[in-house]
């Protein structure tokens, strides 16, 4: 009997311990939480991008990992690639932006 106790806790012990372990991030891989955070910052930066007159008519892509937020597409004027990076860091949660947008 105590040995089937033992046993039993031993199994409930394990699965929490795995299904901790697999919710964790990874250096390549980020977590569920992590996850959801880059959504709510990508969503945000796309929204105030679309807001802004000056810059609503570019087709901007917007990336976000871990918090750090690229930029990428083609844009007509150097303003207009400064704007969008000033935009991107305004946004809270953001860690760091990488502007790879391209003047035409």
């Amino acid at each position: 009997m105590k040995t089937k106790r033992t046993l039993i806790g031993s199994l409930v012990f394990f699965t929490l311990l795995f299904t901790l372990v697999g919710c964790a991030s990874t250096s390549q891989k980020s977590s569920t939480g992590e996850y959801v955070d880059d959504t709510v910052i990508t969503t945000k930066v796309k929204s105030l991008l679309a807001k802004n007159d000056f810059l609503k008519s570019f087709s901007i892509s917007v990336e976000t990992y871990k918090g750090t937020v690229q930029l990428s597409g083609f844009v007509n004027t150097q303003d207009a690639r400064d704007k969008a990076g000033q935009i991107a860091r305004s946004v809270k949660g953001v860690q760091s932006v990488q502007n790879d947008l391209i003047v035409k």
